[in-house]
């Protein structure tokens, strides 16, 4: 096990992660950081540690939230790759036969 040290919202935090994993860890720490700045900027920065992260994971899963609901379910693709196949098909009978020009 590895530990990181995060710095979010001028607090230092130490959180253990399997080995390899450091980056990551520190990737995800900075967009938790940037989404406290936010947080702290639109309310004039006054607020409790818990606040500010609670804020934060807010924002968080408003993002992740809007990137779900953009993203096509393997169900959809398939459906998607199968009206293709068929619309293909379509063209193919209704394009004019080479051979009998």
């Amino acid at each position: 096990m590895a530990d990181v040290i995060l710095s979010i919202g001028g607090h230092s935090y130490t959180v253990s992660c399997r080995d390899g994993e450091e980056p990551r860890l520190q990737k995800l720490g900075g967009m938790v950081h940037d989404r406290t700045e936010r947080a702290k900027a639109s309310v004039g920065g006054n607020l409790g540690e818990a606040r500010m992260l609670l804020f934060a994971a807010l924002l968080l899963a408003d993002e992740a939230d809007e990137n779900a609901e953009r993203s096509i379910s393997d169900g959809e693709l398939s459906s998607i790759e199968n009206l293709a196949d068929r619309l293909n098909g379509i063209s193919e009978r209704l394009a004019p036969d080479d051979a009998q020009s």
